[in-house]
């Protein structure tokens, strides 16, 4: 079946409410997938293996979550330049944005590669694990670290499918790359004996064969595009490819997208620090939750996610009036959901802190911030929905700022709220920390949504 190019990048003014839950409804899915194989790989090795074994999977996933998520704008960025060259209507500029990210990931995976004995001492030298630990993190991320060029190439794909709006390609490509590392670590752990590195060489595999599957997706839907006279499009547009204006943008808007993205981390990270203060019982009830906010992100990033590419095609086509459509109609359904979980969380918290925990003085302490945690997930998706926005439109620089400002004021804040109402004070601080990221770039708002006009 032949794709016409009107097909695939013209950009509506009739977006509709539907249209949008049957695109954020696959990238729901797909996210949800993720913390489930996490609980596989847990449930895997503390069954089959020892308890050294859990804690270098623990310190693992914590070296590799923090090494990928820095990398995460070759996923955000992707999806900015690729929806907006949809959205213009230039194939050409499409093909060039995804090989000029692939090509990123591919030096930075080699990078990673070549640097992987000093990544691994600061890891170990950081955690600071037990002798048996170490030496079993080690064995893991030496062959994990393998995965990486897979592992960021799949960033660029993704960030691909998700600005040509291909929702449920990303869905399969996730569940292919989550199903099959569950069934590899199961059978090179429960079968084969392997622990630890067999934990590590079935997310490898998964890594590689997902990128192959992601890739073939990517081409085919490439492949099948036609320009206006039907006539087929260069596949790897050299010079546009390698242009060097169109490289430093992305060089920029990615640089942009990485500080903000580690501020982030470091505000999320100052936040569990902080927690800690309070004793083991208050920073396990944060722990537990942050998972019920992670669980809460998962729909409301659905709705994010496709802000992206709806934005950016409506900036590529310089049309004001979709980008209005997706702006507002996007927001009214993730501030729906957000009202909704918070709810959820304050009717059912209470059960689901029970499920995961044993301990009483723990089940107190979180059952106490619960209102907290609710009020932070209602409020949340105004954070998130500019994010996707700005993101779409490719307006890094402000979101750069943004989580400078927003995560400077969390710091000043923190501190006198938490002397004067403890653990209450932290979490307010953490909760007015979102409102003040929201609040950056919504000042930046009426300046972006008056360009997209504009010739």
């Amino acid at each position: 079946m032949t794709t016409t190019t009107a097909k695939t990048t013209s950009t509506t003014t009739q977006i509709s409410r539907s249209g949008i839950l049957k695109l954020a409804w696959p990238i729901i899915l797909a996210n949800a997938s993720v913390p489930l194989l996490g609980l596989v790989d847990t449930a895997v090795i503390g069954n089959f293996g020892s308890l050294a074994g859990l804690g270098a999977i623990a310190f693992g996933a914590v070296i590799f979550s923090f090494v990928y998520w820095g990398f995460g704008f070759l996923r955000m960025g992707t999806t900015g330049f690729v929806a907006q060259a949809a959205g213009a209507g230039d194939e050409q500029e499409v093909r060039a944005a995804l090989w000029r990210a692939l090509l990123l990931a591919l030096v930075l995976g080699v990078l990673l590669l070549v640097l992987q004995s000093f990544i691994l001492a600061v890891s170990l030298f950081l955690l600071n694990g037990s002798d048996q630990v170490e030496a079993l993190t080690t064995d893991y991320f030496r062959i994990r670290i393998w995965g990486a060029p897979a592992a960021l190439g799949l960033f660029a794909l993704m960030g691909t499918l998700v600005g040509l709006g291909r929702s449920k390609s990303l869905l399969l490509v996730q569940l292919v790359l989550n199903g099959l590392n569950m069934l590899l670590d199961i059978w090179f752990v429960a079968f084969m004996d392997w622990g630890v590195a067999g934990i590590a060489l079935g997310t490898v595999l998964a890594e590689w064969i997902s990128v192959v599957l992601a890739m073939g997706l990517v081409l085919r839907l490439l492949l099948q595009t036609r320009d206006a006279g039907g006539l087929a499009i260069t596949l790897f547009p050299r010079a546009r490819v390698l242009h060097p204006g169109r490289f430093r943008q992305m060089l920029t808007a990615n640089a942009d997208i990485m500080i903000r993205t580690l501020l982030l981390v470091f505000s999320f990270a100052w936040f569990i620090a902080l927690s800690a203060d309070f004793g083991d019982e208050v920073l396990a009830a944060t722990h537990i939750l942050l998972q019920l906010i992670s669980f809460s992100a998962f729909f409301l990033d659905g709705f994010a996610y496709v802000a992206e590419a709806l934005v950016g095609r409506a900036c590529g086509s310089k049309n004001l009036a979709a980008f209005d459509q997706a702006v507002w109609r996007s927001t009214e359904l993730a501030a729906v959901s957000a009202a909704g979980l918070a709810v959820l969380i304050v009717l059912g918290g209470s059960w689901a802190v029970a499920q995961l925990t044993a301990f009483a003085a723990v089940r107190t302490a979180a059952q106490a911030m619960l209102p907290l945690a609710a009020l932070y997930v209602l409020l949340s998706f105004a954070a998130f929905q500019l994010d996707g926005i700005f993101i779409g439109a490719t307006r890094t620089r402000q979101m750069r700022n943004a989580a400078v400002v927003s995560s400077l004021l969390f710091l000043l804040l923190s501190l006198p709220l938490t002397a004067w109402w403890a653990s209450s004070g932290l979490w307010l601080a953490f909760i007015a920390y979102l409102c003040l990221r929201a609040v950056a770039l919504a000042w930046h708002y009426p300046v972006l949504r008056t360009s997209v006009g504009a010739s």
